[in-house]
């Protein structure tokens, strides 16, 4: 997969169509005159932009996602790891827990994805 690069508008409206998906355009033109301020051809284009990155589809009117809301995150974070810690997940659990502390429900969360991940 291609890397999908968003700003931080994007980003939000990314996030307001996965939310409501299948959601149609003109309920998005709706929904970002309000949250945004935008006029419809504005939504229109930022929406064209993010159908152009591969995110989402415009059928008839109707919006769907081509990826799911975790899986591009998922890959967002992964991208990040490896541009920030050359990949190295213990540097990220390092950096990550510097200056704080897990609580005892994370560490038993993080330490669940863990077994997960060696089963794989």
């Amino acid at each position: 997969m291609t890397e999908i690069q968003l700003g931080v508008i994007e980003a939000r409206y990314a996030d307001m169509i996965w939310e409501r998906e299948p959601v149609t355009s003109s309920e998005l033109v709706k929904l970002t005159a309000v949250a945004f301020n935008w006029k419809r051809t504005t939504a229109h284009n930022v929406l064209r932009r993010l159908c152009n990155k591969g995110l989402f589809q415009n059928d008839n009117g109707t919006i769907t996602s081509l990826i799911p809301r975790q899986e591009f995150y998922a890959l967002q974070s992964k991208k990040f790891v490896e541009d920030t810690f050359d990949g190295s997940f213990p540097a990220f659990i390092a950096a990550f827990t510097k200056n704080s502390t897990l609580t005892p429900e994370e560490a038993t969360e993080i330490r669940k994805m863990i077994d997960n991940a060696e089963g794989c």
